[in-house]
């Protein structure tokens, strides 16, 4: 009888434990130990791909004679052969992984449930099959429900109708000519304005499956330039005893798939499945085995979608790409820059707009604010988009640096869109929409903020300038409102270099602050 062992692994760094403890010692993570059964018998097929000389003459012959490399390479020696990236189809896509798709690459997409991960990479892949050959491994659905959700997307042809007894689906089986299962969709007339379909549909090959190694020998018989894994918690190796989302068979699934990929030059494109957290289920490890993190966030209310990169060995990370979900799929959005801009024709008090920059893409969004008067004893503080700290922070400045008494109102601010903005250079415009609101006062649409505020009063530099008054001259914006001690090229905009908070509210509000402050009786506020 083959004899059992049981083992505690963190389900957030991996680390392994002999018995189980309320609190990982290597992280610091609470609750994340799950216990997995090894059986001594059970070889696991995996190759490590260490090496090490076990026998006492090969550890001595290695001690004597000159250094000399066994399989290292200096710089010198190494190929400066570069490959060349591929477009995905969608340009939001390739700008997010850092200018196209890297042959041999992993990328990990993770998500919410429903926000569109498989329709995503179902019409990348469609894409991608006019030049490549492509296969979907789909784990979680059988191959008639991934033809339906193609169908409905527009990806191969349309579902053919027959009669058949019972209303079982017909399954056209492994008789294609290639000795391979069929592809979605049948033939069809091409679409209008795109590549002959057939030809997208006969590089297009669809493998419903959860056995890692049936999996692997597909991999290696069809040599796919881009593979689909969805996803990667339903695969499953025999071998091991945990469950199919464990730790153990995500580290492993995901090590052989790597193995294959880097061997045969395939790139995977990855599902991963989050947590309640919002992060990827599955230990901390698989993150670092990939190439690239990718998130797909939105709003379940909003019908825009935001790629946003995390982790990124080929390019800039924190670059995100914006999608709309429409009837027909996700479609790329070509202005961002007006998804999260508001009315300007119709302005309305404490609203400001500021250019924020996600990696290297500007994008101008209207912030919108709300200060109204206490209903309890302590005053509330709401923010959507927009950190709540860093909230707090604008208007303890705003206080006691200016003389605006907020500490017993209510602080609403929102972003227009429902766009996450966290970096500090929209904390200028934070700090006006504010005082617009608290003052009642229009600020000029047409006028854009830009500047941290640090908890002196003072307005700070930061980073990209040029490229954010690029995008708002683009928009039309005619001022603004930025730290001063730049030099900048003449771009269309009028430039309003401040120094300190209040002279950046003078400058936005209609007819300056003390006219404003005068009807209260603060002017000493203005002196010095």
């Amino acid at each position: 009888m083959a004899k059992t062992k049981s083992v505690y692994i963190c389900n957030q760094c991996g680390e392994n434990f002999s018995q189980w403890f309320g609190k990982c010692s290597a992280c610091g993570t609470y609750n994340s130990l799950e216990e997995e059964v090894l059986t001594s018998s059970t070889p696991l097929n995996i190759n490590r791909g260490g090496w090490q000389s076990n026998t006492r003459s090969e550890r001595k012959s290695a001690s004597k004679g000159p250094a000399q490399p066994r399989s290292s390479l200096k710089f010198s020696e190494i190929s400066n052969n570069v490959q060349m990236r591929f477009a995905s189809g969608y340009t939001e896509l390739d700008r997010v992984l850092g200018g196209g798709i890297v042959p041999g690459s992993l990328v990990l997409i993770g998500g919410d449930p429903g926000i569109g991960k498989s329709t995503l990479l179902l019409q990348v892949a469609n894409q991608l099959a006019q030049n490549h050959r492509i296969l979907y491994v789909c784990a979680e659905e059988s191959g008639q429900q991934v033809k339906l959700r193609a169908s409905r997307l527009g990806v191969g042809a349309q579902p053919v109708e027959e009669e058949i007894p019972n209303g079982a689906a017909k399954k056209r089986g492994k008789s294609s000519q290639n000795g391979h299962k069929d592809s979605v969709g049948s033939e069809s007339p091409a679409t209008p304005g795109t590549p002959s379909q057939p030809q997208a549909d006969a590089n297009l090959y669809v493998l419903p499956e959860t056995d890692l190694e049936e999996v692997l020998r597909e991999l290696e018989s069809l040599k796919p330039q881009v593979a689909v894994i969805d996803s990667i918690q339903t695969l499953y190796f025999a071998a091991l005893t945990s469950a199919p989302g464990s730790v153990a068979q995500v580290r492993e699934c995901t090590s052989a798939l790597m193995q294959v990929a880097k061997r045969e030059n395939i790139t995977l494109l990855i599902v991963g499945h989050v947590t309640k957290e919002g992060a990827i289920a599955g230990p901390r490890v698989l993150e670092h085995l990939v190439d690239t993190v990718l998130y797909f966030e939105g709003d379940r209310f909003a019908s825009h979608r935001l790629l946003r990169s995390v982790k990124n060995r080929f390019g800039a990370t924190h670059e995100i790409g914006i999608f709309e979900m429409v009837d027909k799929g996700l479609q790329e959005v070509l202005n961002p820059s007006e998804l999260f801009l508001g009315n300007r024709d119709e302005s309305s008090p404490g609203t400001a707009t500021v250019v924020a920059c996600e990696g290297t893409r500007p994008l101008v969004v209207e912030l919108q604010a709300l200060v109204s008067p206490a209903s309890y004893g302590s005053p509330r503080r709401s923010t959507t988009g927009v950190d709540y700290n860093r909230l707090q922070q604008i208007l303890a400045v705003l206080e006691k640096r200016v003389g605006i008494p907020l500490s017993k109102l209510d602080a609403y601010v929102a972003t227009s869109g429902g766009l996450g903005v966290e970096e500090p250079a929209a904390d200028l415009g934070v700090a006006i929409a504010v005082v617009a609101s608290f003052r009642d006062r229009i600020v000029d649409p047409r006028t854009v903020m830009i500047g941290e505020v640090g908890l002196g009063g003072q307005v700070r530099l930061v980073s990209q300038m040029e490229l954010r008054l690029k995008e708002a001259a683009k928009l039309g914006f005619k001022r603004a409102i930025i730290p001063k001690g730049q030099t900048l090229p003449d771009m269309g905009l009028e430039i309003i270099p401040v120094g300190r908070v209040l002279d950046a509210i003078i400058a936005a509000l209609p007819g300056g602050l003390r006219q404003n402050l005068d009807d209260d009786g603060d002017e000493e506020m203005l002196e010095g």
